[in-house]
């Protein structure tokens, strides 16, 4: 486990939004993605009837749609152990497979930092 406050800061403040989105609405996961310009993209889990959408996947999809080009990190608050396949796969597909992706609890410390590819 990784403390957060030993993260860099701006690393550091998308684990935090993560964190802020998953309390704030009572879901499973929050998260938030950082765009090649620094903007910040933030997200919850979303399960609709007729839609189901993880909270990375919602943040990637978010980054998207606003412009974002590349991604240069990601951060998921989740109480799984593990990242999911297809919440990589999503920032891969923006940010490419070096990109860093945060897995962290929700108590905010960063469990596994893997990279998207």
């Amino acid at each position: 486990m990784t403390d957060s406050n030993a993260l860099d800061p701006e690393d550091r403040k998308i684990v935090t939004l993560a964190r802020s989105a998953r309390a704030r609405n009572g879901v499973p996961e929050g998260a938030a993605v950082r765009d090649e310009t620094g903007r910040t993209y933030v997200a919850a889990t979303v399960e609709l009837p007729s839609l189901r959408l993880s909270a990375l996947r919602t943040a990637v999809a978010m980054a998207v749609a606003s412009g974002a080009e590349s991604l240069e990190a990601a951060a998921v608050v989740t109480a799984s152990e593990t990242p999911d396949e297809a919440d990589l796969a999503a920032v891969r597909d923006l940010g490419g497979a070096g990109t860093p992706v945060l897995i962290a609890a929700p108590d905010g410390t960063v469990r596994l930092t893997v990279s998207a590819g």
